[in-house]
């Protein structure tokens, strides 16, 4: 019988797009970086950690500067995706302290963190040898 935490885990992978390379994933990825940006997050970090991470292809980083936009930027995602991609967050956690909100699409990990956890935390640097995605340039969709 599995536990609980390698029940969550097949239940992720079953519902993660299957066989998805990085290259498919990186709208979903961009959608998310948008959402973000739609609600104000700030200093919006993409990365594609596929090739240095088995988690996820992309972790999305965001900065919220309360509590509130923290919640409000999850929850613009969380509409976005559902709206374009017709999936919700596999795994949801932080919504009740809000300084920092991850949400596991399965290829996609989203971060939205307070300028201090941001900072103490610096994702950015131990992600430092994954590739940066400029999504400002790339089309809308």
């Amino acid at each position: 019988m599995l536990d609980r935490t390698q029940l969550e885990y097949t239940l992720a992978q079953s519902t993660a797009t299957p066989g998805a390379s990085p290259d498919q994933t990186r709208p979903l990825a961009l959608t998310i970086a948008r959402a973000a940006e739609d609600r104000k997050g700030d200093d919006i970090v993409l990365l594609r950690v596929s090739e240095v991470c088995y988690l996820a292809d992309y972790f999305a980083i965001v900065t919220g500067f309360s509590n509130v936009q923290v919640r409000a930027i999850s929850q613009a995602i969380a509409d976005q995706v559902e709206a374009e991609w017709e999936r919700l967050p596999l795994r949801i956690e932080g919504q009740s302290d809000a300084s920092w909100v991850v949400m596991d699409y399965g290829d996609v990990i989203v971060h939205i963190l307070k300028p201090q956890e941001r900072e103490f935390y610096n994702l950015e640097a131990f992600w430092g040898h994954a590739e940066r995605i400029d999504f400002s340039v790339a089309p809308r969709g």
